[in-house]
This record gives C-alpha cells, structure tokens and sequence, in this order.
C-alpha cells in the first residue's frame, strides 16, 4: 500500500468537497495553493509560491520587526469608551469588549520604544484585526503620544498603518483624530525629525488622509490597497471602469504616492538603512 500524503487526510465536507484540516494547513487568497502553516509562519507570513503578504497583527508585526527583546510598549492600557452611547445590530461597549477579548488588546494599535536592527525608535503598529483598525480617539491619542514621544527623545518614529478608516462608532470624535495626529506631525517635522510610513493591506480612509501620507518616507509593503475611498465607490461615482491594479502598492509607486514597495522580509533592513542615511 503506498505511502499517505497530506492530501489524504483531507477532510470530506458534506458536498464530498475536501478541506483544509483546521489549523494545520491553510490556503493562500491569492494563488490557492495549499500551504503548511508553519512553513508560512516561518516565513513571516508571505506565501512562499507566491510572495502574497498575509495581514499579520500588532503582536505579530513587532515580533517581525523589531529587535528580539526590545520591545517596550507605552499607553498599553489605554482603552476606548463610548461617549455617544453608540448602538447599531449590538453596543458600542460589546463590540470593544468582543474584539479586546478576540485580539488580548486594549484597542487597535500598540505604540513603545524599540531597536530595529540596532536603531532606536518610536514604533506604533495598527491592528486590522482589532475592530477593522479602524482609527479611534484612542489610536488617535495613542499615536499622537508617540509622535511626541519620538520629539521628545529626538527618535525616528516609525507607524505601521492598517487601517479600514475612521471609527463611524465614535463619529467626530474620530474625525479629530485626523487634525489630531496630522498637526503632531507638523511639530516633529518643525523640530527635524524622522518619520518613516509603512504602509500595509489594506491602509484606507482618515488613515489614509492623515498621518499615513505624512512620512518623510512612505514605504508600502507589496499588494497593499491603499487609498481613501474604495475602488468599488469610486467606479460608481465616476461611472468608469478603473485601471488595474488601481489602488495598489506599486500603482501608487509609478505615480508617486509611496517611495518603495518593499517585501516584508527586507523591512527592518529597510528602516535601519533610512535611519543611517538621514543621520537619525
């Protein structure tokens, strides 16, 4: 009798249609291929047939990132309440709690002080899986901290956006985020400092329109939808088919939006470089 393979012990669905056994191997979006999870954790979760980039957490990205160890968050605790008793299909209050206890977050970024390869800085991580990242008065507080931390200590900051747009739980509250952090950043600028952007899958929204297009250097990881509204709302205002690849990284590198489309694994060795070369 021949050898099993993987493949044989795929699970059988009720319409005789094999599954991926849960957990232990995973399909790529992209490509389809059936990929063995480890493998693609080991590789910082880009498919190795492909070179798709996965969406990592905050958690993930900084164990990415930074240097082992290194890592020292600040504002951990912060966390959202609801000033304007939001209601929609459930609470404001319950979907914050679901997604702190989906995530072991308090809300949807992670700032702190941090070496990538061997550089300090001022790092702040969104998370798409906290609540869509969508930003906040706490994302918005947390990351205007870290700005001044970052001015306060002449650091380089360095934020990793992924973002579904502002938090419509929070109305304007959450539009003054955008003001918030954007005239933050005029003082870093004002003071000299170095603000690196990297921007992930998917960067869209008040994200988009504010802190997320202010670096000094904007880097975009490879496929990454960035934009403000969504390319579906815009076909159906302008009442035209777009380009392809509209919205995407490299898109937005050949009209100028982002200075370089880098694959994750050249990321740290990316910054550190910009950090060399700016004097930082």
């Amino acid at each position: 009798m021949p050898n099993r393979t993987w493949a044989d012990d795929l699970k059988t669905n009720d319409e005789g249609r094999k599954s991926i056994p849960e957990g232990l191997w995973i399909r790529c979006p992209a490509c389809a291929s059936i990929l063995f999870r480890r493998s693609v954790e080991n590789n910082l979760w880009v498919c190795p047939e492909c070179q798709h980039h996965f969406r990592v957490s905050a958690e993930q990205r900084i164990e990415q990132l930074v240097d082992p160890g290194s890592f020292e968050p600040m504002n951990a605790a912060m966390a959202s309440v609801d000033p304007l008793g939001f209601v929609d299909l459930k609470p404001y209050t319950k979907r914050i709690e679901d997604a702190q206890r989906k995530t072991r977050q308090s809300d949807g970024v992670q700032t702190g002080r941090a070496f990538i390869k061997g550089r300090k800085v001022v790092l702040a991580c969104m998370d798409f899986t906290f609540l869509g990242g969508s930003m906040g008065s706490v994302i918005g507080e947390k990351i205007t901290r870290a700005i001044e931390a970052a001015a306060d200590h002449d650091l380089p900051l360095v934020v990793i956006s992924a973002s579904g747009g502002a938090r419509m739980m929070e109305s304007g509250y959450s539009l003054m985020q955008m003001a918030k952090t954007s005239a933050a950043l005029a003082r870093f600028d004002d003071m000299g400092g170095l603000f690196i952007s990297v921007l992930t899958d998917p960067t869209t929204g008040g994200v988009t329109a504010s802190f997320a297009m202010l670096g000094d250097v904007i880097l975009a990881e490879r496929k990454a939808l960035i934009g403000f509204a969504g390319p579906r709302v815009i076909e159906q205002t302008i009442r035209q088919e777009l380009p392809d690849g509209f919205q995407r990284a490299e898109f937005l590198l050949e009209h100028g939006f982002v200075d370089r489309v880098v694959h994750r694994s050249d990321l740290r060795s990316e910054i550190g470089s910009i950090i060399d070369y700016t004097g930082k």
